[in-house]
This record gives structure tokens, sequence and C-alpha cells, in this order.
């Protein structure tokens, strides 16, 4: 079964309950950084705005921002990034009476009703995820050609030979366009094509080597004396994995940092704020993103992306997985607002194999 990207259903703004509104009001922002009183936060659904008599969509958007005139234009601007005197719109309806309309049914399809009762709605450790793994394969194989695929990978994904292998096989066949992670996922990725630990145990039987504690500081301090990843992995000194892939086929990755972090790795983001923007510049091409055993890139990924992208003028669905073998995990982006996330409850290592097969397969 192939891949057909669901149609978007925008609003009617032709009926009459949206002529008779008045244009979104806009105040200045009253200094750098702030507000003024009533803003409107937005979300992660299409968000339309009446401006001069128009309804606009604001087409890069993200939730907890404060939507901004620039340039004509709609922008959803982090708190941290608004101008002092920038018209910034006003109002906490969201039915359309202040100018302001979330649609947050736009992609779903007439007649998709299910049963009012029914049971194993939810999703959980007893949850059975086969078709949820033939829709990725399908999804990912349409990516592929027509999107932009962003993944978010803990260090648990490093852990463990097969699955390293399996993600670099998935960078090496163009199912990868964008990496976010931490320290911690890039080091012990680099350790283990350097000296075939992660966090001093062998990758593959998953044995403590004498003295590995070392392992791990001493491939951070290999790639620091070099100046960076690239630079690393050109010298020869890694032969394989995560990050190798990534530099070999030119694929973008952003780490950013933690107060836990050793070295760090010379790319790594120190200021989150620093990394957050360079994240969010990846997610803003996102039209897929693939969260794996990482609850802090995760919730801070899910922060940022919204349920929809602009692509060639038309609005398409962004599609957003969480993978864990936690439940809490996947459940706590759900309720920090991610509500179109996708999850499912598995050992990521598991997950990424079968992924791995599912799309390569012959």
């Amino acid at each position: 079964m192939s891949f057909i990207l669901p149609e978007y259903r925008a609003p009617d703004f032709s009926q009459a309950r949206f002529q008779t509104v008045p244009d979104a009001t806009l105040r200045p922002a009253p200094r750098d950084g702030v507000a003024p009183e009533g803003y409107h936060a937005t979300t992660i659904f299409p968000e339309y705005f009446k401006i001069g008599g128009r309804w606009l969509l604001a087409e890069e958007s993200r939730m907890d921002c404060v939507a901004v005139l620039r340039g004509g234009a709609v922008a959803a601007v982090e708190f941290r990034n608004l101008k002092a005197g920038e018209p910034v719109v006003v109002g906490r309806s969201e039915d359309g009476s202040e100018g302001i309309y979330v649609h947050a049914a736009g992609f779903e399809q007439p007649g998709g009703e299910g049963e009012t009762f029914a049971f194993r709605q939810g999703r959980s450790r007893e949850t059975a995820y086969s078709m949820d793994y033939d829709s990725i394969y399908e999804l990912l194989r349409y990516e592929k050609e027509h999107g932009y695929i962003v993944w978010v990978l803990g260090p648990a994904c490093a852990f463990d030979a097969d699955a390293r292998s399996a993600f670099a096989a998935l960078v090496r066949g163009g199912y990868v366009n964008a990496l976010l992670a931490g320290n911690a996922l890039a080091t012990h990725d680099l350790e283990a094509g350097y000296l075939r630990t992660a966090l001093g145990q062998d990758i593959y039987t998953q044995k403590s080597q004498l003295n590995g504690h070392y392992n791990h500081i001493d491939t951070l301090n290999a790639v620091r004396a070099l100046g960076s990843t690239a630079a690393f992995v050109n010298s020869g000194n890694v032969k394989d994995g995560i990050l190798y892939e990534c530099v070999k086929n030119q694929v973008p990755y952003v780490l950013v940092g933690s107060v836990r972090d050793d070295g760090p790795l010379p790319e790594v983001y120190g200021n989150v704020y620093e990394g957050q923007n360079a994240m969010r510049e990846q997610v803003k091409r996102a039209t897929t993103v693939i969260c794996m055993a990482s609850t802090l890139h995760t919730v801070a990924t899910g922060n940022m992306t919204p349920s929809y992208r602009v692509v060639d003028g038309a609005v398409r669905p962004v599609y957003f997985y969480s993978v864990d073998i936690s439940e809490f995990a996947v459940n706590k982006l759900r309720d920090r607002g991610s509500l179109s996330v996708r999850t499912i409850v598995t050992n990521v290592q598991d997950f990424i194999v079968n992924v791995q097969k599912g799309v390569l397969a012959k």
C-alpha cells in the first residue's frame, strides 16, 4: 500500500460568521522580550489572523509563542526574541470572534467517527504496533522523496551494535535529513566507533572492559584534540556509526548540552537558547519527526513542532512520533501540549532495527 498525504481542508472564510468579525487587535511590545497584556499564545494547530480584512495563516508556527506581524506576514515568535515596538496580536479567543481562528480539524477526514465505546483505544505496552510499523515504512519512503525527516536520538540508540548499524544504514539510505541529540548520544556513538565500547561496555556483548570507564572521556579528549567531530571521523579513527555516516553523507546534526555533560564535544551548544535556535532551524523544515529514548530532547522538540507545514504553498501534516520503553516518557510529551504525537512503547534498539529492515528491504 503506497502512502497518500492527507488533504488539508482550509476554513471557509466566506461564511457569514467570519465576514462580520473585526480584524485582530495589534499592540506594540512594551520592550524587548516582553509581550503586551492580553497577548495571544500560539498552539500546534494552523492559526489564522484577520489582518487588513484578510485571513492570514501563520506559516511557521510553534506553541507557546506570540503572533507578531512581520513584513506583512504573521510570525510565531518566542518571547525572548520579541523586539520592543513590534505589533503583537492580542486576544484569548480562538473561534474567530477576535480575528483569531485556530483550525484544529484541518486534516480530519469526513465520516471518520468510530464507536463511542470501544476497548484498547489507548497507547501502552499492551498495544500491538504492527500497523504503526507498516505506516512508518510507507511514510519514510514517501518523505525520502518529498519531505524532510528529523530524528531525535537519546544515548540508548548508541549502546547496541545492531541499533548503531541499523541507524547508520538509514542515514546512508537517505532516510535521515537531520539529527538532534545531546552530547551523550554523540560521545557514546563515537566511542563505539573508536574503541568498540559504549560507556566502557562492549557494544555487542555488553561486557564491561578493563578501565572501560575511561573510554568515553578518552574519546572526548581525542575529538577535542583534533578540534571537531568531522576532523575525528575524517582522520580514520572512527570506522562506522551514526555520527560517522552523518559526517560522510553531510547530514546536519545539532547537539545541545546539559549540566551533566563531560567534555563536551566541540560542537555541543553550551548555551541552551543558541541550541534551541539551531534545533528550530531544522524543525522548521521537518515534515516527519521521530524521537527515541530522550525525554528531555523529545519534549524540547515537541514544543517547537507544529502539526502542519506549508510546502510549496500547500498545507500538509507534520508527522511526529515518540518511541520509548517507558509509558511515562511518551505520555509526558502529550501532556506538554504535543497533541498530535503518535506514541510507540517499545525498546528503541528493536524499533531502529525493525524500521531499517522495513524501509530498506529488497
